[in-house]
């Protein structure tokens, strides 16, 4: 775990980043299932190749998960942890299904090294606590092991963090960066933007990195 732990490491963002203009459960929220793609088709695929690039496989988990995981080719074994039991029974790829809000319980219930990788789909965005995910992110990654995180433009505002809610895309890399070097540690840390800047669809933008 990086040196620099703790909650002071939240001094380093403005006071109320990270409350959401619906503090409510989440757990009532997301109650009934949404069996709908939350990016588009374009969106969908250019995750999948980066997947494949990154030749995301072995044994991979897919936080914050739902009825669909976006790989090309599916991983050996793939474990999703999301919100809606009826949502991740049906994802056809899962070797295992887990649900758990980790905005109220951030502890992963696996042992440490467990994965070779851990992906993270267009949600990043509506954790309270992204610190400590990342740091038990790191704890069950086996070292080499890298934690993929996508993001587009689109959300359910009302449960985004007012960090996330108040920048623009870039402001959003630099975000998903910061939690990156406040936990670990992490090396190889790469920021990208997947889609063409003249696309149409829905952006998408990457940050990966390595656990050491």
């Amino acid at each position: 775990m990086n040196s620099f732990n703790g909650n002071n490491r939240y001094s380093a963002f403005p006071v109320n980043f990270f409350t959401r203009a619906d503090d409510g459960l989440d757990a009532t929220f997301y109650s009934s299932p949404r069996f709908v793609a939350h990016i588009d088709e374009a969106a969908i695929r250019c995750i999948g190749e980066l997947y494949e690039e990154l030749e995301i496989n072995g044994a991979v988990l897919d936080l914050m998960s739902s009825w669909i995981s976006h790989f090309l080719t599916t991983p050996k074994e793939l474990v999703v942890l999301g919100m809606n039991e009826q949502e991740l029974q049906q994802n056809y790829a899962a070797t295992s299904w887990m649900q758990q809000d980790l905005n109220v319980n951030t502890v992963l219930p696996f042992a440490d090294s467990s994965f070779d990788a851990v992906v993270c789909c267009v949600s990043v965005d509506y954790l309270t606590k992204p610190l400590e995910v990342f740091d038990e992110v790191h704890r069950v990654l086996r070292p080499g092991g890298k934690f993929v995180n996508t993001f587009s433009n689109r959300c359910f505002p009302t449960k985004a963090i007012n960090g996330w809610s108040q920048t623009d895309d870039q402001g959003h890399a630099k975000i998903v960066a910061e939690y990156y070097h406040l936990t670990g540690p992490w090396e190889n840390l790469h920021v990208q933007r997947r889609t063409e800047f003249d696309h149409q669809g829905d952006p998408v933008y990457a940050l990966w990195a390595d656990a050491t």
